[in-house]
């Protein structure tokens, strides 16, 4: 068990603080690159912790000085006025940000190049200038070469490049027709493989690879604002489990005009899931469509001819591992797959990681001071999901692994030659700290601090040792609380790590007189493949009894916990889950809030819901389908139920909750819907995110009638 003090504070303040500052993240450094030798640390960072606009800022690591390269507002702009690609890319990363928000370098970490307000700058990192060149926009996504002789970058369906002197021209995309589009990452790359770029420069800056998205077979879908009748419908392309995807394919584009496609089994293999060039050539990974099969492949730069190098196949599905694959600097190859129970990262098929570890990510590859190639990789103990570390492998004669991080917490790197940057949060304190390993030096973060910390134990209840938070009202002794269930619940992310900020929302609502339960269930990442794979081709059977098994386990053990009034909350795939508990065990709970929730499957992407649940179009997939759908369980409500949802949301659209609630009301199901004007999977609206949470407060009060 790992407790936290309670804080004093005034909580009372936490909703809109919290909305200010967009969940105490304002402040703190992201994005960060740092140089091949070790000595620049470059990042965006926003000018304080209820400060949206970020700006770009490098820090030098021998001497702790940090200054701003280059600053939204001196450069004119407000952070307001933003592209629809811009909108688009922030939208599936979850970035709530304002100013520069993204930003790319060239090799040596000398240049930088950003859009603003859809307009190119370039900065000098060692300068520290920042000026805007002038070319053909608007203009998404710019990238020095590797030398910094050149620009390309987005505009509109085009791959561009830019030359120093403001002359630009377009590489690939003119005359397409519409629906095609070069350079950019399709809605299936961005949103479930983590891959936001769809074009990378060779080393030498003479030839980029470019992904061309042709989205002509995906059938079109409109998102409406009807708060706003006179704004016009927007359409986008959705590619719904079981119906067609954006055709994408590769090519080499040589500066001089050639053009090279590369050649490989699409059809088999039509997601492209990572794309590098590295000293030693281009090589990409490729996934089935089913996602049980994959493929590196190093590409012929004469021919275009494909070959596969290596290759993974699992009777689940194969999982997309952040920074595989790719060559170590001597040239071997680092993928990932999951051997003897775990994720493991293998060097030319062999595995280099150990048992005892889980691999989150790989961040880096590097040459160590023996000249042996090093890996830099996220990972922890599958017996300890809560908590993830920094490891360094080195490939050499034998295998060697060495943690860089052993406090309890969650850690993350950045690399950049000798450097490694850690990003730490915890338990013991709020907010992320940024340290230079093995130097002591620190990178400032401005994060606001929250009005209180969490008084929370973290646990392993019952016969499957549940990762279990339990989370009470500061100072609270003793006498029985109503509870609020408040997980995720589902595959790719945790809601119970060792880190206080992971808690804050939680802790709020109980203070306002809750026991808070926050549990970790199958499926959820870390515990090894097994445990990940329980959930294959049934997304709701033990994931809601896990949750209902984490509050008997607990309750079991503490009088704290009255059973009579029970509710739970969440948001996404936790808005499926809450849905699906008070619809199938109104026994168990008595009260529900479903934000933004999957109610049909069939209406949700295909490389998710695919990966999971199957192929709907097929006879036994529709069973699956059916199995894991809320429609069929509509006449079983008798418990209050709170919909929530964002009507401009295009990841889990608006119909999930409006085709459910229209369900419900044909039955003669009671419930209430909550519809956001203008909002979309996020929450980013100040007044939106404060009073959302006033207004589950109050719900849950009516529903449970707590006083």
């Amino acid at each position: 068990m790992t407790d936290s003090t309670p804080a004093t504070g005034d909580s009372a303040s936490f909703p809109r603080r919290s909305a200010a500052t967009q969940r105490f993240t304002l402040g703190a450094p992201r994005t960060v690159e740092i140089s091949p030798d070790g000595r620049r640390i470059t990042f965006l960072r926003s000018g304080g912790g209820d400060d949206p606009l970020h700006s770009l800022w490098v820090f030098d690591v021998e001497s702790g000085d940090e200054r701003v390269v280059a600053d939204p507002a001196t450069l004119g702009s407000s952070g307001d006025e933003t592209t629809d690609a811009e909108r688009a890319r922030r939208e599936r990363a979850r970035d709530g940000a304002a100013g520069i928000t993204s930003y790319a370098t060239d090799s040596a970490c000398k240049v930088a190049a950003f859009a603003l307000d859809g307009r190119l700058y370039t900065a000098g990192l060692l300068t520290g200038n920042a000026r805007e060149l002038r070319v053909e926009g608007p203009v998404f996504d710019p990238r020095p070469d590797p030398l910094a002789h050149r620009l390309a970058y987005v505009s509109g369906a085009q791959l561009r490049i830019g030359e120093l002197d403001g002359s630009s021209w377009a590489l690939a995309g003119d005359g397409e027709p519409d629906g095609v589009s070069w350079g950019r990452a399709e809605f299936i790359a961005a949103e479930e493989m983590g891959r936001f770029r769809g074009y990378w420069w060779s080393p030498d800056g003479t030839r980029l690879a470019a992904c061309r998205v042709d989205e002509r077979p995906v059938a079109e879908w409109t998102i409406a604002d009807p708060a706003r009748p006179d704004s016009p419908v927007r359409t986008v392309r959705y590619p719904a489990a079981g119906e067609a995807n954006a055709l994408v394919t590769l090519h080499v584009l040589g500066l001089d005009g050639g053009r090279l496609d590369v050649d490989w089994d699409r059809e088999f293999f039509p997601y492209v899931t990572r794309v590098e060039w590295t000293d030693h050539g281009l090589l990409f990974g490729a996934l089935s469509r089913d996602q049980r099969s994959s493929i590196v492949c190093y590409v012929d730069l004469e021919t275009g001819d494909a070959a596969v190098i290596a290759s993974d196949y699992d009777d689940a599905w194969v999982e997309i591992v952040p920074g595989t694959p790719t060559r170590t600097p001597s040239g071997r190859l680092v993928a990932a797959s999951d051997r003897d129970g775990v994720r493991r990262l293998l060097v030319d098929d062999e595995p280099a990681t150990p048992l005892g570890l889980q691999v989150r990510s790989l961040v880096a590859t590097r040459t160590g001071e023996d000249d042996v190639d090093e890996l830099v990789v996220l990972a922890n103990d599958p017996t300890e999901p809560s908590e993830v570390h920094v490891h360094v492998v080195k490939v050499g004669d034998a295998l060697t692994t060495t943690p860089l991080t052993d406090a309890p917490g969650v850690h993350a790197a950045s690399v950049g030659g000798p450097t490694v940057l850690l990003r730490t949060t915890g338990l013991a304190a709020p907010g992320p700290t940024f340290l230079v390993h093995g130097t002591g030096v620190r990178v400032p973060s401005s994060t606001e601090r929250p009005p209180m910390r969490p008084n929370v134990a973290i646990q392993r209840v019952g016969e499957r040792r549940l990762v279990t938070a339990l989370l009470l009202p500061q100072g609270h002794t003793t006498g029985p609380l109503p509870v609020l269930l408040d997980p995720y619940g589902g595959p790719h992310a945790q809601r119970v790590v060792s880190s206080n900020d992971a808690f804050l929302a939680s802790q709020w609502f109980a203070d306002q007189g809750f026991a808070v339960v926050v549990t970790d269930g199958r499926g959820t990442p870390g515990r090894g493949s097994e445990w990940e794979r329980a959930v294959h081709h049934d997304l709701s059977t033990c994931v809601l009894e896990d949750q209902i098994d984490a509050l008997h386990d607990l309750a079991a053990t503490n009088d704290v916990l009255d059973l009579d009034r029970v509710a739970i909350r969440g948001w996404s795939f936790g808005g499926y889950l809450a849905a699906l508990a008070v619809l199938r065990r109104p026994d168990v709970f008595h009260a529900a809030i479903a934000g933004a929730p999957v109610t049909e499957w069939r209406l949700y992407d295909t490389c998710y819901t695919e990966r999971y649940l199957g192929d709907p179009t097929t006879a036994e997939g529709a069973g699956v389908y059916d199995a894991n759908s809320l429609f069929p369980l509509v006449d079983q409500l008798e418990r209050p139920l709170l919909l929530v949802h964002g009507l401009a949301d295009d990841n889990v659209v608006a119909a999930h909750t409006l085709q459910l609630s229209s369900a419900l009301l044909a039955a003669g199901k009671p419930h209430e819907v909550l519809p956001l004007s203008g909002v979309t999977h996020m929450t980013p609206q100040e007044v939106v995110a404060e009073n959302l949470l006033l207004h589950q407060m109050a719900f849950l009060r009516r529903a449970l009638d707590v006083a």
